[in-house]
């Protein structure tokens, strides 16, 4: 069932428009699950790869092998983990790509734009439902909890004009 009127249910056109993504968007989408580890400490489930993040891979032949993402290749959708690789018949190594769902990040790589993007989605608490607590009592029991990503760029801009 469709749920939102301005996003399409087309199966042709979700796949035209992910395989057709510009890079900034590609870059959101080529996301890995942190380890339990960093998820308890962070408070993130899912954080898009880099390039010297250290990642294990979940499946395949490789899995259970762990690296550091020397590139991360968004128009291929995958990554190139650095002691994954095989031999050409000439002999010379080549890098295996790998796609980052089927990958888990094991440490971080912290500068200070990745600790605000980690502090952005850090969920503060966890309801058993999608409302906040005191929703329900003001009358707010609409609006869910989370906010969109669309809702969130539309309070950006009305801030920005009120700045003005």
């Amino acid at each position: 069932m469709k749920t939102h009127s301005n996003v399409t249910s087309s199966r042709r056109k979700c796949r035209k428009a992910h395989f057709s993504a510009p890079s900034h968007i590609r870059r959101r989408i080529m996301s890995c699950h942190l380890s339990k580890d960093l998820k308890n400490q962070y408070h993130v489930r899912a954080i898009p790869v880099r390039k010297d993040d250290e990642v294990q891979v979940l499946r395949g032949n490789n899995k259970g092998k762990k690296g550091k993402v020397m590139h991360v290749y968004r128009k291929r959708w995958c990554l190139h983990i650095e002691k994954i690789t095989k031999d050409k018949a000439n002999g010379t190594q080549v890098q295996i790509p790998i796609h980052p769902s089927k990958c888990q990040i094991v440490s971080l790589k912290l500068d200070k734009d990745r600790k605000k993007i980690l502090e952005k989605k850090k969920v503060v608490e966890k309801g058993k439902g999608k409302y906040k607590a005191g929703a329900v009592d003001m009358g707010l029991d609409q609006k869910p909890f989370l906010l969109t990503l669309f809702e969130r760029q539309q309070k950006k801009k009305k801030k920005k004009k009120k700045k003005k």
